[in-house]
């Protein structure tokens, strides 16, 4: 037939379950197994080839099916009731948010980030960062959080991954369909698409801008992607993490200025914005130049835009925090900085970061200096990050930098295994969707018979190996393997085996290839006729990460090897569809970094919800949630500085690990059957990582010590037209200014040992010069010094005894150590005042 033509024919869906797509195009179904159901059982083959995503199945299922649906009693029945349940939850007004924050109630929290991983209906994430952002608007919705999420609509999203012949990652990009996508275009106040510009050296570009729902929270994504503009900028929000510096800059700016612009064309107006990662820091430069723009001084304006900014950083090695060339910075900005007021030199200060290579404006050194607030992402990682920026606090102990740790959780619904809720349901508390950050809640794993917990781990191995059985039979045909292959692929992988997962990002510094570093010994391990093992990788590498595509590579050729076909798999193009077969039924999840480069990592908490014990590094989450029950732990806390000797150590603790109780503890039966040993070790994983690390927890964490005093303190800051920042600004420029005046003299009366809880006396004399002794805190800090650090570093408050005659301040007190050994202690004088966001935030000191 000659084509004159192309014609998009959508079915009619009937009136009795027309919702269908308003419920299609909510997110919410992604985390509700009775939505998701109701387009599967309309059918199911149809629902798998579309890879779950409902816009694209209402486009392309047979009208029959929808009628015959929708004559039957049955359908209708389900269908009402998930209706039923989703009007419900999107009405709810009693959130824990409502009750917990009702001053909040109308307000408004911007998150910001480079990425947000939904659904793999939606690839527009890569790895951890994006999951996160997608578990925390999840969660924020469930809480009733009034969250809006701020990113970018990749018009080719992240690349498709394929496994040559020879073991080589290739990458493949796509064209997204955008009308099989749960998208909309947003809409102003009137009715119109949203259109902002952002003015890039010699030209605007335009962005367009998408609305996804997830849930009740609204996630705008910019699109440059718009006829109007050049090709080269049509790119810009092509590909993520693609392109070279100058295009990383361009694409930084657009997400900070054009999301900005883009919710205020909206008609938001946020109380409180939150920067996931440096990407999007240079929404803080936008916000500074509308406060300027309306009368403000750039240091006043400063003060209110840090007031109710808040930042998340996940990166613990500067190299992988974006900076940028000052010349570069400089061709981009150059008509930026007049509007702040600012040179050229105080605007590049702003974010200056010297580094071993020279100087260069970081993104995440701007988001630091521009927030109120900041985090690492783990307890282990805050601590690294404090020690990594404390040059921005150079008169402020590393470990008091003004930087918290919140660690990360993972949205408990989005994860957990049809299996395992089945068994909640029978055993948890009937309210434990409503609970799930609740301790006392996950006790009931405890009461789970050893053959029900048994037999659904059994099913979800088994759901789990014939979803990669599939995927391993679709690559060997694609690259014309011979038909014995692919057979091969419907008995792949033994499922009895205890199956071990490494599904993650191929970066060589999570070591994905510890486990095969003695293939001898692994072989023996593997093959053994009365306890085999076998392990699954997935991953994708950065397509300019050479040494990362090099460690898949090896996986691959290793498992083509004769001692360990069949043993070892890799599974190409890994998602979230891939991630979750993965967490919810393998036996074991591995996790290899060299610490402390794990910030947190999320992929073990998916599987201990699921049952699914972790062996792994003593690096990010899994430093504080390992309690000696709940898995196992590879190696000790040291940090080697010979990177060959930590990973040798590393391997041979992990070996060890596995032969000696891993393995056994899997194989050892009693007489039903059953692990018992190692079905302990399942409910211990459930109960200690279920609640203290769901998304919810993170949220709730959020708003409590970031989000909350964030809004009510820009508030404040702002009321009168800025009356109390411009106070604040004038008293800081006074405390700057004076500062090197500032010196301190201390003595103590103590000699020789003394007994635990004796207190030891001091006396200071302070020089103040014109700051007012109600303008700083004087006070004894003090430590426990043990194998060249610091432990417990605690304070007192030294007291004002008045002045002598030439103008010092007399100060005395004392401390009680709270720890035998050796005590380190010191007198410092800082400044203070109410409206600091922290009282280390000017990063000033002196030390007698």
């Amino acid at each position: 037939m000659k084509k004159l033509g192309t014609l998009i024919v959508l079915p009619v869906l009937p009136a009795r379950i027309a919702r269908l797509t308003e419920l299609a195009y909510n997110l919410w179904w992604s985390w509700n197994p009775g939505a998701q159901a109701l387009f599967s059982a309309l059918d199911s083959r149809l629902w798998d080839r579309v890879h779950h995503n409902p816009v694209r199945f209402l486009r392309w299922i047979d009208q029959s099916h929808l009628d015959r649906a929708a004559s039957g009693s049955e359908y209708v029945e389900r269908y009402e009731a998930v209706i039923a349940s989703f009007d419900a939850y999107m009405t709810a007004r009693d959130t824990w948010f409502s009750r917990s924050y009702p001053s909040m109630v109308g307000k408004t929290i911007a998150y910001f980030s480079a990425e947000f991983g939904l659904h793999e209906s939606l690839p527009i994430y890569s790895g951890g960062l994006g999951i996160l952002a997608g578990d925390i608007c999840k969660a924020a919705s469930d809480l009733g959080v009034p969250l809006v999420g701020v990113g970018f609509l990749y018009g080719q999203g992240y690349f498709r991954q394929q496994i040559d012949n020879q073991g080589r990652q290739e990458a493949y990009y796509d064209a997204l369909d955008f009308p099989s996508l749960p998208l909309k275009l947003a809409k102003d106040g009137n009715g119109n698409d949203v259109v902002v510009t952002v003015s890039l050296p010699e030209r605007d570009v335009a962005l367009r801008v998408w609305q996804a729902q997830v849930g009740r929270v609204p996630l705008y994504l910019l699109d440059a992607d718009v006829e109007a503009n050049r090709p080269q900028d049509r790119g810009l929000t092509a590909r993520l993490y693609g392109g070279d510096e100058e295009t990383r800059l361009a694409q930084e700016i657009v997400l900070g200025l054009g999301g900005v612009r883009a919710l205020r064309a909206l008609g938001i107006n946020p109380s409180v914005w939150h920067m996931n990662e440096g990407h999007s820091a240079f929404l803080t430069l936008e916000r500074l130049r509308e406060l300027v723009g309306q009368g403000y001084s750039f240091d006043v304006a400063r003060e209110i835009v840090a007031a109710d900014s808040t930042f998340t950083t996940h990166t613990p090695v500067p190299a992988g925090n974006d900076a940028f060339h000052f010349d570069l910075i400089s061709r981009y900005f150059d008509r930026f900085w007049p509007q702040l007021g600012l040179d050229r030199e105080s605007f590049l200060a702003l974010a200056k970061q010297d580094l071993p290579w020279g100087a260069f404006y970081s993104m995440t050194v701007l988001a630091m200096r521009l927030a109120s607030t900041r985090n690492g992402v783990s307890r282990l990682h805050g601590e690294t990050t404090r020690k990594m920026w404390s040059f921005l606090w150079p008169e402020v102990a590393p470990d008091e930098a003004p930087i918290i740790s919140i660690t990360n959780g993972v949205h408990t619904e989005t994860w957990l295994g049809p299996e395992m809720v089945a068994l909640y349901d029978r055993y948890l508390p009937f309210d434990w969707r409503d609970r799930m950050d609740d301790v006392s809640v996950w006790q009931g794993v405890y009461a789970i018979p050893d053959e029900e917990l048994w037999e659904a781990r059994r099913d979800a191995r088994l759901r789990c190996l014939r979803f990669i059985r599939e995927r391993v039979k679709a690559e060997r045909l694609r690259r014309g393997e011979p038909t014995s292959a692919v057979e091969e692929a419907d008995s792949l992988l033994n499922p009895e085996a205890l199956t071990i997962g490494f599904a993650r990002r191929f970066a060589t510094y999570k070591r994905a290839t510890l486990i095969l570093s003695d293939l001898p010994r692994l072989q023996r391990l593997l093959n053994q006729p009365d306890r085999p093992v076998q392990i699954i990788f997935a991953g994708k590498a950065h397509p300019a990460d050479e040494p990362g595509k090099a460690l898949i590579q090896r996986v691959v050729q290793i498992a083509k090897d004769p001692e360990f076909q069949g043993k070892i798999v890799f599974i190409e193009d890994y998602d979230m569809e891939v991630a979750r077969n993965l967490v919810q039924g393998v036996d074991l999840w591995l996790n290899t970094p060299r610490r402390p480069m794990e910030a947190s990592g999320t992929s073990g908490l998916k599987a201990g919800l699921n049952g699914v014990p972790s062996a792994s590094i003593l690096d990010g989450w899994w430093k504080e949630a390992y309690n000696g029950t709940n898995g196992w732990a590879i190696g000790d806390d040291r940090e080697y500085p010979d990177q060959e000797a930590g990973d040798l150590a590393d391997a041979r603790s992990l070996y060890d690990l596995l032969e000696h109780e891993i393995v056994p503890a899997f194989y050892t039966r009693d007489e039903r059957s059953l692990p018992v040993s190692w079905l302990q070790v399942m409910r211990a994983a459930i109960a200690s990582i279920a609640p203290a690390f769901a998304a919810r927890r993170v949220v709730k964490e959020y708003v409590e010590q970031m989000y909350a005093p964030a809004a009510e303190r820009a508030a404040l800051l702002s009321e009168n037209g800025g009356e109390v920042a411009r106070s604040l600004t004038e008293w800081k420029a006074l405390i700057k200014r004076e500062w090197a005046n500032v010196h301190v003299e201390a003595s103590v009366t103590a000699d020789g040992p003394i007994t635990l809880g004796t207190p030891v006396p001091l006396r200071a004399k302070v020089h103040l010069g014109s700051i007012e002794p109600s303008q700083v805190a004087v006070e004894v800090v003090y430590a426990r010094a043990m194998n060249g650090s610091q432990e417990h570093t605690d304070s007192a408050p030294l007291e004002w005894n008045g002045k002598t005659e030439d103008g010092d301040h007399i100060y005395s007190g004392s401390f009680i150590p709270r720890y035998n050994g050796t005590i380190i202690y010191g007198v410092r004088v800082r400044p203070i005042n109410g409206y600091l966001n922290n009282q280390f935030e000017m990063g000033l000191a002196r030390w007698a």
